[in-house]
């Protein structure tokens, strides 16, 4: 035996050293240092996980999952809100959707709505955003300015666009009264639904910050070396820009259709927001959200109103999934989702 091996590890006579396999079943012990440390860590994440997503999952349950389950127990009954003798009535709600008048009406109205107001506004948006895009002085203000009315509440601007088109003391009349214009009644028919439409189109700033940020997304030299092949602007624009572009378009479609065919809080307040008040919203007006208020708070018919709810929520979900199918061939993504799927996963640290 050599000296080496009689001094063991550090010079300790006797000792061995502990390597290979040995070494290892010493580090990997039960209750070991070693065992204990990437558990611990591991422990540490999970709760941490948990701290952080629970008030989630507790707003979520309490504030979505639960009023949507009752919600839909509601739909198939006949319950009126006051009585608690409700009775289950199948799917009566739903085939009275769908064959009442009057809702038929309202959804058509709201389909119209929502096919002058979504191209509307993603265009106005588009045209500001190239605007103020320009190499301009003071195109800060400018982007400012039109972007203030997107921040004002729906309520406040709805309160502002009656007083500016009331008929006897409202601003746009008395521009009219220097034209030797009679006073119109902006808030009735025929005239209501663009006093409305107006007001949809007043939050274009959001829809023109969306488009701006898209458009500086855009590499310059792409349109530099359109210009210098000899491209005219149009063409630059038709053949980069937008298809460039189709990706934030498409998300203001789906989003502006979302929320054209919710239209609710607007109408209300612009004229009364009581129960009562529904029937003095003019006709062009009447869209689908305002004939679930009326049937939940004026008629009491809360079983009918929640089927009409989620009879909504289909034809929403529909619509989606048929702009995602027709999409296809028209929006171009500088990265395929197709090859975001394929792509392996990265972590802080990893190879």
């Amino acid at each position: 035996m050599t000296t080496d091996q009689l001094a063991g590890p550090a010079g300790v006579p006797g000792a061995s050293s502990p390597t290979g396999e040995t070494a290892t079943r010493h580090a990997r012990r039960p209750g070991s240092r070693a065992a204990r440390k990437p558990h611990s860590l591991q422990s540490r994440r999970a709760f941490a996980f948990y701290v952080f997503v629970g008030p989630w999952v507790l707003g979520f349950l309490t504030l979505t999952a639960f009023p949507l389950g009752y919600a839909l127990w509601l739909s198939f009954t006949n319950a009126d809100g006051l009585s608690a003798n409700s009775r289950f009535v199948g799917m009566d709600n739903y085939k009275e959707v769908f064959t009442d008048p009057e809702t038929m009406a309202s959804l058509a109205r709201t389909g119209v709505f929502t096919a002058i107001t979504v191209p509307l506004t993603i265009a106005a948006g588009l045209l500001l955003a190239v605007l103020v895009n320009q190499p301009i002085r003071s195109r800060g203000l400018f982007r400012t300015l039109l972007y203030l009315p997107a921040v004002v509440p729906p309520v406040g601007a709805a309160l502002t666009f009656k007083l500016i088109f009331d008929r006897d003391s409202g601003a746009a009349n008395g521009i009219l009264d220097g034209f030797d214009v009679n006073g119109v009644s902006w808030l009735v028919d025929p005239y209501a639904r663009w006093v409305l439409i107006a007001l949809t189109m007043w939050g274009v700033g959001n829809v023109m910050i969306i488009s701006l940020a898209g458009l500086q997304d855009i590499p310059k030299e792409l349109n530099e070396a359109a210009r210098v092949d000899g491209a005219s602007a149009w063409q630059s624009f038709s053949r980069i820009t937008l298809p460039l572009l189709s990706p934030v378009i498409f998300f203001q479609v789906i989003t502006g259709i979302i929320a054209a065919v919710q239209s609710f809080l607007p109408l209300l307040i612009s004229l009364d927001p009581s129960p009562r008040g529904v029937s003095a919203v003019p006709e062009s007006n009447y869209l689908y959200m305002i004939d679930v208020f009326s049937q939940y708070f004026a008629n009491g018919r809360y079983g009918y109103a929640s089927a009409m709810l989620w009879v909504l929520f289909a034809i929403i979900v529909f619509i989606t999934f048929l702009v995602f199918k027709l999409s296809k061939g028209a929006v171009f993504y500088s990265v395929e989702p197709e090859a975001i799927k394929k792509a392996k996963p990265r972590t802080i640290g990893g190879k």
